[in-house]
Parts: structure tokens; C-alpha cells; sequence
């Protein structure tokens, strides 16, 4: 007996590393490209900031990518051992379904508590040091924000366009102050500037030679016979807050970040019933998310066993289904984590339960054949 559980328990965990390894670096590839695309693509970037975000990224993932990999190694295992006739052999000699499958639910069990850690504990860490690491690319290196020829928008009331760059020497700079719509009220043009970073006051410097004002009418902003002509500097320096930029990537009031520990802190103190309800709501997703190793389980093992097919692409597709109609059942129950009428807090749990019932019904139909 020991013989068959090593044969499976062995199958089955090579098979689920390689799906949790090929998943998690398509997510962080995915998470690469939403965040850092267009630093990566238009200006300069430390290699080892990329490294440092793809090490943030990594526990993150791994909170999908685990129950979506054991989803898919059950999948393609007892798909194949179905197919070989491995499993009627093994029914021949006497050795039950209960059997076969004891331990896969201990890996599941294992995998439960492993993915319990990382979204209580590991994963909220990880998700503030990759919102700190995108924000140092901005202190720590300014002029990585600007590349040549382009408009510099990632500051919500500046727009700023460099005509060159060579590290933090700039040429031809022009500087519009825009209102809440986007309309310019300022304008600042000069020869040349140099960025430098001030992180003792939380700023940018931009010293900038030989510099022109303009001002717009209040009343009509994009109306070029209105605009006035301000003073002319040889040399002026000019600075640049970043507390909006760091507002943008400020990990304070995201929920996702937060340790448990923070999380019961705010809910305790929560006054407003809707912060109470969106809190209950990540916590409840944290624990249901790392149960869905088990209820993968239980649909994965008997539809395995029923497909017949040795083909990895049956496998994929149906993982794919599986764990997308999962995750898509918890984005929507998050979307209403402002509605207390659908109880998103005990909604998010129905995915499990809807697994799990179906997984039972098809181990009782593979039990009694």
C-alpha cells in the first residue's frame, strides 16, 4: 500500500509544482506589465528594483496559484491513470477509491495550511513592499519618471515634457499646472533643468535655467488670447511634492495589505457599517480562498477520473473553467462589499460550498459503481 500512495502522492506533487510554477510566472508577468510597463519600456530601471518586485509579487500569486495548480496536477494525474486502466487494476486488487485518495487530501490538507500562512501573514507583507518598491523608483530616482520627448503625467496636477534627457541633466522643459479637469492655469518653459530628489521634505527639485512664466485666465484656461506673461528667471528652482504620487501607491487604506492583526484593530473601531462590512469581507476571502484547496479537491479527483483522457489539454481547459468560475465568484462578491443586504461576507464562502456538495455527489457516483 505504501508503494501506491508513494506511485500517487508523487505523480501528483511534481505535477502540481509545475502548474503552481508556470501560473505564478504568468501572474507576475501579468502584474509586470500593469505596473512597471511603461518604466520598463520609456525610462531607466535598476534591474534589481525589477528583481525586488517579482520577489514581492511571488507570495502574492502564490494565494491563486496554489489551489489553481493542485486543481490542475489532480486533473491531468487521475485523468492519466483512468486512461492507463492504472485505477481498475488497483480496484481489482482490492484497494478502494477512500484509499487511493487519502493521500491527496493530506497534500490538500498540507496545502490548506500553507495557503492559510501566506494570505493571513505573508501575502499583505509582501503586496506593501511592492507598492514601496514602485514609489522608490520616484524618490530614489527621479529622473527614471522622465524620458525624452514625452509628457510626464503620473503627478495629478503637473504635466511636464522633456524634450532630452541624459541622466538627470534635462533640456527644453516645459511645466503646465492643471485644475481638477485637466485644464492648464500655469505655465513654465526653460533652455534647461536638473532633477534632483529631496526626500527629507518628500519632494522633487527641478532647477531650471533661463525659465518663462505664463498664466491663464481663471474663467477661460484654454483661451491662448488670454494668457498673461509672467516674469523670466535666468535660474529658479521649483518643487515638485510627491505626496500625490505616494497617495497613489500608499498602501494605508488598502485592505489587502493589512495583517490580520490590523484588520481586527480597524474592525473593532469601525464606526461606519459599510468599513465594517468590507473588512469582514477580507478576512472572510483570506480563509475561503485557502479552503479552496480542499474543495478543489473534492471535484478534481472524480472528474479526473471520469474524463478517460490522457491529453494535458483536458485537463488545462477544465482547470481553467474550474478555478476562473471560482475567482470570478469571489471578485463579484467583493465588488458588493459596500451592499449589506447581499451579505457579501458569507457569500464569498458559497463557491466553497457549491465545490465541495458537487464534490461529494460525484466521489458518492465513482464510490458505488
Amino acid at each position: 500500500m505504501k508503494i501506491i500512495e508513494y506511485y500517487i502522492g508523487k505523480s501528483i506533487l511534481v505535477a502540481t509544482v509545475f502548474a503552481v510554477v508556470v501560473l505564478s510566472l504568468v501572474l507576475i508577468l501579468g502584474n509586470i506589465f500593469k505596473e512597471l510597463l511603461d518604466l520598463l519600456i520609456n525610462r531607466d530601471v535598476p534591474a534589481q528594483t525589477v528583481l525586488a518586485f517579482i520577489l514581492f509579487v511571488f507570495p502574492f500569486s502564490l494565494t491563486f496559484t496554489i489551489p489553481w495548480g493542485l486543481l490542475t496536477g489532480l486533473l491531468l494525474v487521475f485523468g492519466r491513470i483512468s486512461a492507463d486502466n492504472e485505477l481498475i487494476a488497483l480496484q481489482a486488487s482490492g484497494v478502494s477509491i477512500a484509499l487511493i485518495t487519502a493521500p491527496v487530501f493530506c497534500f490538500a490538507a498540507v496545502l490548506t495550511i500553507i495557503c492559510c500562512w501566506i494570505n493571513v501573514d505573508i501575502a499583505p507583507l509582501a503586496e506593501k513592499r511592492m507598492l514601496s518598491s514602485i514609489f522608490r523608483i520616484a524618490t530614489h530616482n527621479p529622473s527614471a519618471l522622465f524620458s525624452a520627448n514625452g509628457v510626464m503625467d503620473q503627478f495629478p496636477d503637473r504635466r511636464i515634457y522633456v524634450g532630452e534627457r541624459q541622466q538627470n541633466q534635462l533640456t527644453n522643459v516645459i511645466v503646465f499646472e492643471v485644475d481638477g479637469s485637466n485644464r492648464p492655469t500655469k505655465m513654465v518653459c526653460a533652455r534647461s533643468g536638473v532633477l534632483q530628489s529631496d526626500p527629507a521634505n518628500n519632494c522633487l527639485l527641478l532647477k531650471l535655467r533661463k525659465a518663462q512664466f505664463e498664466e491663464h485666465d481663471a474663467t477661460e484656461p484654454l483661451n491662448i488670447q488670454k494668457i498673461c506673461q509672467g516674469i523670466s528667471l535666468i535660474e529658479g528652482t521649483f518643487l515638485i511634492p510627491l505626496q500625490q504620487l505616494h497617495k497613489k501607491y500608499d498602501n494605508a487604506g488598502r485592505l489587502s495589505s493589512s495583517t490580520m492583526y490590523e484588520l481586527k484593530q480597524a474592525l473593532s473601531i469601525a464606526s461606519d457599517p459599510k468599513k465594517a462590512l468590507r473588512i469582514k469581507v477580507e478576512i472572510n476571502r483570506r480563509f475561503s480562498t485557502s479552503l479552496a484547496c480542499i474543495a478543489f479537491t473534492l471535484v478534481a479527483v472524480p472528474l479526473g477520473i471520469t474524463t478517460h483522457r490522457r491529453e494535458a489539454s483536458i485537463g488545462f481547459v477544465f482547470s481553467m473553467a474550474i478555478a476562473f468560475s471560482y475567482f470570478l465568484f469571489v471578485l463579484t462578491a467583493r465588488s458588493l462589499q459596500e451592499n449589506i443586504h447581499a451579505h457579501p461576507d458569507l457569500l464569498i464562502w458559497l463557491p466553497n460550498i457549491l465545490l465541495v456538495t458537487l464534490g461529494i455527489y460525484l466521489f458518492f457516483r465513482i464510490s458505488t459503481k
